[in-house]
């Protein structure tokens, strides 16, 4: 035993520790999801129970999983194994859901990488309509929707109408997708010796133009009718959960590579403030460029009504101004009001176009290209923006990985000596399925479902702690040299565990009372979870080797204890 510890790897210094933790909690959803929460909830007044959550469910949950990965020096398996091995299914489960993720969350990065490599051209190559085989003028589907949408749903994803239809495999996905692969690869070659090496990376700062509005859309605060709706809290301890990547079991191996007497206490606080404050410059950063685009959607609204005026009331051209826009129409309206409802006149009210809001793929790859098309030098930006989705992206997957290859090395399942060409082969072929046609729609099921199994591992971890406490105190006594205090103690024991249980309790019913789906190319079509079962089956087939020998594994090690007259929870540090 003493000879693993002291054969395991270790930082080369504190700094490295800390970029790559914040490097894997400070992810995509910091940019995309966050943002969509604050608007949809009012601005600010989504701080208070995103906040509220942050102290007492995040940062003490944050906090025992840096503690008990150094304590123990173990990844997520090992680590509950020896605390009691009926809890070895809490580290299997975060072991299993960082495999999922790590197999579908790459395939956003290789979306990424396509955008990326397409950005370097003049004009964007979404910017305009292609021709139609004749070419005598556009397509007909991109003409019905937008020059964005159509790069996006047909040109990069090509999509079916449903998820039935998986169709072909698109191959400049299946080249970005081994790219992707490959650069993971590369920097999980060597473990941590070069893993530390990634630098955590910040969004590119968007100069906000003057009608933005962004900060000024942050903090507007509607309290306290918006904190009446319960579905508000939720959805903030919710993105807590999700946003520091609890229970995945990457922190855990982070931390395992500490030495065992580390300040845990101070690294989980400092990781989760800075964690929200970049996701709080993130929303300031969304809500510019959302209201750089509301400003020019707002003003091409305006033209195309100012245009109609002139037509019908034979006024000499650009005699409306935008300013002059509104004192025209309402003396229209009062002087020639029949004429003016003919002309079927759109609603052009600035509100109405900063109230739209999108999340995930559709903030990225539609709402964010469609602004980026009016900035000056545009290419430019849309390097820098698709640039920085995927080292940011890159980042958090390195914390998948390690979640995924320390429990197998810690546990003997995969031997230091089995290269890492098979383990990110094996996700590689996993992951091809999301290069279907239908990819898109798996890919959101995945993201919607299973990616949610972690709210299941809270309570039982919340649970255990508070048996535990006492025990785990002195230990983190022991490490940083003072023993937790009073807030500490009763977040582990009582606040946390009855927090966790209420947003376990609030999913399942959210999953009871509305059935699975997922949105379609077509907005008016959305399809039940009813495929066909087999067509996941090579995913879940090249995906699922590890548990399998996770068992067995277990069965071995429970039989040699037997033999050896040992309990399985003498061989721990508690």
């Amino acid at each position: 035993m003493l000879l693993a510890v002291e054969q395991r790897p270790k930082w080369d210094n504190k700094l490295q520790y800390l970029l790559s933790c914040v490097g894997f909690a400070v992810g995509l959803g910091n940019i995309w999801r966050f943002p969509y929460l604050c608007q949809t909830y009012g601005g600010g007044a989504f701080l208070i129970p995103y906040f509220i959550a942050l102290a007492f469910e995040g940062i003490p949950l944050f906090h025992m999983e840096l503690a008990i990965g150094q304590r123990l020096r173990k990844g997520s398996i090992g680590v509950w194994t020896t605390i009691s091995p009926y809890l070895g299914g809490i580290g299997l489960g975060c072991f299993t859901v960082s495999s999922l993720i790590g197999i579908y969350y790459n395939t956003v990065l290789t979306w990424v990488l396509w955008y990326l490599l397409n950005s370097f051209q003049n004009p964007l190559p979404w910017s305009a309509c292609p021709p139609d085989r004749n070419r005598t003028g556009f397509v007909e589907e991109c003409q019905r929707s937008s020059s964005v949408s159509y790069f996006w749903y047909r040109q990069t994803l090509n999509v079916t109408a449903d998820i039935n239809d998986s169709g072909s495999i698109q191959w400049q996905l299946m080249v970005c997708l081994v790219a992707s692969w490959a650069v993971v690869y590369l920097c999980i070659i060597r473990g941590i010796e070069t893993t530390g090496k990634v630098r955590a990376h910040r969004p590119a700062s968007v100069p906000p133009p003057s009608r933005c509005r962004g900060p000024s859309r942050l903090l507007s605060v509607f309290a306290p009718r918006i904190l009446q709706n319960p579905r508000v809290w939720l959805d903030a301890a919710t993105q807590i959960f999700f946003s520091l990547s609890l229970a995945f079991g990457g922190h855990i191996a982070f931390s395992s590579y500490n030495p065992p007497r580390n300040n845990c206490k101070k690294d989980a606080v400092t990781i989760a403030l800075v964690n929200s404050m970049t996701s709080l410059y993130a929303a300031i950063i969304v809500f510019s460029v959302l209201g750089f685009k509301a400003a020019n959607d707002h003003g091409r609204c305006l033209d195309r009504n100012i245009l109609h005026l002139i037509n019908a009331f034979d006024f000499p051209d650009q005699s409306i101004s935008r300013d002059d826009y509104a004192a025209v129409l309402a003396h229209l309206n009062v002087t020639q009001p029949e004429r003016v409802a003919g002309l079927g006149l759109e609603s052009c009210r600035l509100e109405d176009f900063l109230d739209k809001s999108a999340s995930g793929t559709g903030l990225a790859f539609i709402v964010f290209t469609e602004a980026i098309l009016h900035m000056p030098g545009a290419p430019g930006w849309a390097v820098l923006f698709f640039g920085m989705l995927f080292t940011l992206g890159l980042s958090s997957m390195f914390g998948n990985m390690e979640a995924v290859i320390t429990p197998l090395l810690d546990m003997g399942v995969m031997p230091r000596w089995v290269p890492k060409e098979v383990l990110t082969g094996d996700c590689f072929l996993a992951s091809i399925h999301f290069t279907l046609h239908s990819g898109n729609y798996w890919l959101e099921v995945f993201d919607r479902y299973a990616a949610s199994l972690n709210l299941a591992l809270g309570p039982g971890v919340r649970a255990r702690a508070s048996c535990l406490c006492g025990r785990f105190c002195d230990d983190v006594a022991w490490m940083t040299g003072r023993r937790p205090s009073l807030y500490w103690r009763v977040t582990w024991k009582v606040v946390s565990p009855l927090l966790l249980l209420t947003i376990f309790v609030a999913y399942i019913a959210l999953l009871a009372r509305e059935p699975p789906s997922y949105r379609a190319w077509n907005p008016q079509y959305v399809g039940p979870l009813g495929g066909d079962p087999g067509a996941l089956g090579p995913t879940l087939g090249l995906a699922w080797p590890f548990p399998s020998l996770l068992v067995r594994h277990r069965r071995k090690k429970k039989d040699a204890l037997q033999d050896m007259h040992l309990k399985p929870q003498d061989s721990g540090a508690c």
